[in-house]
């Protein structure tokens, strides 16, 4: 598990290839472990649950969300906030039970429940005393 938060702290994060118009960001998330799943906290500004695509295949974990333009054919005076879609993959070892991978968007952040599998959870083991 700590591999893929050492794998985000390493180098520059890879931008999103652009196949229609407009920017692509890549959004920045947490990566929070306990013995039983990690969570992932990711900000998506502006998206919306209908215009979230989150896939899981080959091992990769793919989440893009579609940011709806806003004002269109309106001239800014000074404009700092940067609209486009949003784009990160991930890839998940087989440590995590990707059947089990569940989301929840509120108020723009995104929050991905990766369950460990069972062979991988940590157990406790009894001692019997003789």
């Amino acid at each position: 598990m700590a591999e893929l938060a050492k794998q985000e702290s390493q180098g520059p994060m890879a931008t999103a290839e652009r196949t229609q118009g407009g920017p692509t960001f890549v959004p920045r998330f947490d990566i929070l472990e306990t013995g039983d799943e990690l969570t992932l906290f990711g900000d998506l500004p502006g998206v919306n649950g209908e215009d979230l695509d989150i896939r899981f295949e080959n091992n990769q974990l793919v989440v893009h969300g579609k940011v709806a333009a806003r004002h269109e054919n309106r001239e800014y005076l000074y404009g700092e906030y940067g609209i486009g879609d949003f784009y990160r993959v991930f890839n998940i070892g087989e440590s995590i039970d990707s059947s089990k991978i569940s989301a929840e968007l509120n108020n723009g952040t995104l929050t991905l429940h990766l369950p460990k599998a069972e062979a991988v959870k940590p157990r406790k083991i009894a001692v019997k005393c003789g």
